[in-house]
């Protein structure tokens, strides 16, 4: 009814502003937020998703120390001219991962809805042949460019974790 009388009387409605998209780790936090609470032990796994092997390879686990949505501001992903991210060298790879999420080129910046977990890493393991190098977030004892350590803190989107086994 409120609309139909501003419309009837000429009145300008006030432009609603674009709501931030909602990506799956948003997502998760706002459908099941208990499954990521403080304390609750998580972990990001790469590697083993071939007919060969049903565990993953190479992993990092955690406690879950804090989680919540963040609205982010996305820009084009850093590309290397020339070259796929597997052809990446493992810098130009960290340089990719660091900005992610990202756009493809050509796309405007946006607004997004992001669920960021915090973690505190209790245990992982690495990959350490040079292939691996632009395989994944994890590489010889690192978490992207971090050096890992017990303890150290972290943070990733909710849906790129899993519970602990």
């Amino acid at each position: 009814m409120r609309c139909f009388l501003i419309a009837l009387l000429g009145l300008a409605m006030p432009a609603l502003a674009a709501e931030p998209v909602l990506r799956p780790s948003a997502r998760l936090l706002f459908k099941a937020p208990e499954m990521l609470q403080a304390g609750h032990c998580v972990a990001y796994e790469e590697g083993g998703a071939g007919w060969g092997s049903a565990e993953p390879e190479f992993y990092l686990r955690g406690t879950v120390v804090a989680s919540e949505v963040q609205t982010r501001r996305l820009k084009t992903c850093p590309l290397v001219p020339g070259k796929n991210l597997d052809q990446y060298s493992r810098e130009e790879f960290n340089r990719h991962a660091l900005a992610f999420p990202c756009l493809a080129a050509g796309v405007p910046e946006r607004d997004e809805q992001i669920g960021i977990v915090r973690v505190r890493i209790t245990e992982w393991e690495t990959p350490h042949a040079a292939r691996a190098a632009n395989a994944g977030r994890l590489f010889r004892g690192m978490f992207v460019d971090r050096k890992l350590e017990k303890n150290m803190e972290i943070e990733l989107e909710a849906d790129l974790l899993g519970l602990c086994r």
